[in-house]
């Protein structure tokens, strides 16, 4: 188990409906005067990271979005240390733009600008905005590209690019990123292909939520593949977290946010994300083998069970740690107020029995 003390990150609700597709009530709001909030709370809570959401057009329940690039600095500027990661999807931006822009930020904010790598599995908003659709194994080879012309920019100057989706042509950016050697590179995804990109070019893989089995299965693939390219690659998992003072009360909200659920909106969603794997090698990608249930939270977050009472959770997180897990990426029915209550009830446990583990495991 790594000595280093696992990560938090907190999904930002930049985008209307929250984090589950379901019509239960909730008290997350997707505006900037909550979120600003939230991400005070969430800094003095304990978390690392905020991931914000990229999102172009409305569907399965989230009606509105703020774009992920300006949200992220409005964030930046109302916190002093939370490292914030802005989504960007390949398409839409083009990787000079992208490596300018965060560049900025970066210079801006002392360094605490993170980027995560979208390959897309929205078909029907690529076909709204005019953008190409590719397959899905041609996704990930472009997302590939994109970040290795991030990091040719941000790390070398006259730099040239010559790739199947992007060039560049004896290219200086001035100035670069604080972020040494660059910004991180986070990226998301479960299939084959979404592992061999992140093996070669990313500092992050985030997998959807899994069970231990296949959250480990992924980890020592994903591994050997890195120890191959001589690079090594942190890992993050989706979890979506109902933190309740007893077991019972914890799975009652899980039971309601499912009885719930947006049926139409849940088919929706689980009919584009499938579809978008199929045309990988496997047939298959993120969302292939979840269920209904699983879909009501869109990165199978409740398969993670971080569900419970704040020492079940404790003890799960460090059971993810012993795997190789690197970071906990969360997400909430009420964000402020079950920020607030993990900082204050689960990660103290958290820490206490990552240093009882610890202290097991050095020799006398």
């Amino acid at each position: 188990m790594s000595q280093q003390a696992i990560k938090f990150a907190y999904w930002v609700p930049n985008v209307s409906g929250g984090l589950v597709v379901s019509k239960i009530e909730q008290r997350t709001d997707w505006g900037i005067d909550y979120n600003r909030k939230l991400a005070r709370l969430a800094e003095a809570a304990g978390f690392e990271y905020a991931l914000t959401q990229i999102r172009f057009t409305a569907g399965y329940g989230a009606e509105f979005q703020h774009e992920s690039v300006a949200f992220s600095h409005a964030l930046l500027a109302a916190t002093t240390h939370l490292k914030v990661i802005a989504a960007i999807l390949p398409g839409p931006w083009k990787p000079a733009l992208a490596a300018k822009q965060l560049a900025t930020i970066d210079q801006l904010t002392e360094g605490r600008i993170a980027v995560n790598i979208v390959s897309g599995w929205f078909k029907g908003e690529f076909n709204a905005i005019g953008e190409h659709w590719l397959e899905h194994d041609e996704r990930y080879r472009r997302s590939e590209e994109f970040i290795r012309v991030l990091k040719g920019i941000w790390t070398q100057d006259n730099f040239t690019f010559k790739g199947d989706f992007y060039r560049v042509n004896n290219y200086t950016l001035k100035p670069k990123p604080l972020g040494l050697p660059h910004p991180e590179i986070f990226q998301g995804g479960s299939s084959r292909a979404a592992r061999d990109m992140a093996a070669s070019v990313s500092d992050w893989y985030f997998t959807n939520g899994n069970t231990p089995e296949g959250i480990k299965a992924q980890i020592d693939d994903i591994r050997v593949k890195a120890a191959a390219n001589q690079r090594s690659v942190k890992v993050g998992v989706n979890a979506f977290v109902i933190a309740r003072d007893t077991e019972q009360e914890a799975r009652a909200v899980l039971q309601e946010i499912i009885e719930n659920a947006d049926v139409e909106a849940v088919h929706a969603f689980g009919d584009a994300a499938k579809q978008a794997g199929k045309s990988s090698v496997e047939g298959e990608g993120n969302w292939a083998k979840s269920t209904f249930e699983d879909l009501v939270q869109y990165n199978d977050g409740f398969k993670t069970n971080l569900i419970g009472t704040p020492l079940q959770i404790a003890q799960r997180i460090v059971a993810l740690k012993a795997l190789g897990v690197d970071l906990v990426l969360a997400g909430f029915l009420h964000f402020q107020e079950e920020v607030e209550y993990f900082g204050r009830r689960v990660l103290p446990l958290v820490r206490e029995l990552e240093a009882r583990r610890l202290e097991e495991l050095t020799p006398a």
